[in-house]
């Protein structure tokens, strides 16, 4: 099996590639940089260099150029252009969405189904073209399979924070036992899911295409922290006490954190239901959130970012 994967180089990719390179699949990974990747299970891998730019025939002629079977399109830049220049010679489109794109949930843990409109309009732009994709790749007779992690955590990328984004400084804060606020009440699910959880995922649905073939699935972790415990967690990993203060709904999506990208955390539940992928595919997320935010923090100790 030739398995082509852009964005092979990231945070999933560095744990998904080594999978397929195991199973002895031709691993051919498309980075905008072409680097050398000195890592075990990559010595096999295939790097090549692409500029992946949405609307760009460039980009579209490259795919087309390739030789592979399978497409496992990580970044999600343009999904139907690189669907259309892969399906001639591609049994199986594999992309990557977001739990974010079914919008605000109305249910949790969250099913594979639109729950509101997403507000954020890059979401919700992807996820229309996920589901157009999906739809017309049925009437080819391609299989199409989409993989919808939550907050992705663990080794190779600093976590998210207790400020809603993935700031290092933040994180120095935390260490250094300043106080997070939260609104008044906050019980926010909040569910940081391992790349390597989220990379298995990816990889059970090769293994397994005819299983997978027209399927969204979710990937996470199998619970989630309600925010407070989210921040007691950090404050257990880094040895010291982060106090909350709490502070009215006003105050905190008004002026502490009034970014709709980082206050979305503190706003909507984030724990996806994974039945449907561990029921077809055998789908068990190995770490727990703790787990993974450890595996986060050590990493960021063992890069001097701390």
């Amino acid at each position: 099996m030739k398995v082509l994967v852009i964005g092979g180089t990231g945070h999933i990719g560095s744990f998904l590639v080594p999978m397929l390179a195991a199973k002895d699949d031709q691993t051919i990974v498309v980075s905008r940089n072409r680097k050398s990747v000195e890592a075990t299970g990559w010595e096999s891998v295939q790097l090549v260099q692409a500029k992946y730019v949405r609307n760009d025939g460039k980009w579209s002629d490259f795919i087309r150029q390739l030789d592979f079977d399978m497409l496992i399109d990580i970044l999600g830049v343009d999904v139907p252009a690189t669907y259309e220049a892969a399906k001639l010679h591609c049994k199986h489109f594999i992309a990557c969405g977001s739990l974010w794109m079914f919008g605000p949930p109305r249910v949790v843990p969250t099913p594979e189904k639109t729950q509101e409109s997403c507000p954020f309009e890059g979401y919700a732009t992807r996820y229309s073209e996920l589901l157009s994709t999906k739809e017309q790749a049925e009437k080819d007779g391609v299989m199409f399979t989409a993989v919808m992690p939550a907050n992705i955590c663990g080794p190779g990328k600093i976590p998210l924070d207790g400020h809603g984004g993935r700031g290092l400084e933040v994180h120095k804060a935390h260490v250094q036992g300043k106080p997070v606020k939260l609104p008044h009440g906050c019980n926010t699910l909040i569910g940081p899911c391992d790349a390597e959880d989220v990379a298995r995922g990816f990889f059970l649905a090769v293994c397994q295409p005819e299983e997978s073939a027209g399927e969204i699935f979710n990937v996470g972790s199998s619970y989630a922290l309600p925010a407070v415990q989210f921040i007691e967690t950090y404050a257990e990993i880094y040895g010291c006490k982060i106090p909350i203060e709490f502070v009215s709904n006003e105050t905190f999506f008004g002026s502490v954190l009034p970014d709709p990208g980082a206050n979305y955390h503190f706003s909507q539940h984030m724990l996806p239901d994974i039945s449907k992928i561990s029921t077809k595919l055998g789908y068990e997320p190995k770490h727990s959130p703790k787990e993974t935010m450890e595996r986060a923090v050590e990493w960021m100790k063992r890069q001097k970012l701390l």
